[in-house]
């Protein structure tokens, strides 16, 4: 018997990388001023924020912490709202004013009434999404 290991050729040949294209999306941070809502679910509890700034092109979900897991799952919705937005070419102050207007009361989340506010920098909402 020969003492050589049999080595499959799927194991030493060289991997091929396809690069793809990943979907459009809003830059994720900016230091200028934001416009930004409150989403909170039916209870009141606050869930988070979605802010937006067109001068960067920016926008994005920012989940408060004390709102645990249920803060960060509805959070996808608005991620994914955002994307689209993006990907029909919206502004993302458009993008943000489309949310405010098609939220719904009645859903697992919604945009807060009359909680749309400029804040001067995304980090002021990032210390809002961090208070217990």
């Amino acid at each position: 018997m020969s003492r050589e290991r049999h080595v499959s050729p799927r194991t030493t040949e060289p991997l091929r990388f396809n690069e793809v294209a990943s979907a459009p999306h809003y830059v994720r941070s900016t230091d200028k001023p934001v416009q930004f809502v409150t989403v909170a679910n039916p209870q009141g509890t606050v869930l988070g924020y979605v802010w937006a700034n067109d001068e960067d092109d920016a926008a994005g979900w920012k989940v408060r912490r004390a709102g645990g897991d249920e803060a960060f799952n509805r959070g996808a919705l608005y991620v994914s709202k955002l994307r689209d937005a993006k990907t029909r070419g919206l502004r993302p102050t458009a993008a943000l004013a489309e949310i405010v207007r098609d939220t719904d009361p009645t859903g697992p989340s919604h945009v807060v009434p009359g909680s749309l506010r400029q804040a001067p920098s995304l980090g002021t909402v990032k210390d809002l999404a961090d208070q217990d």
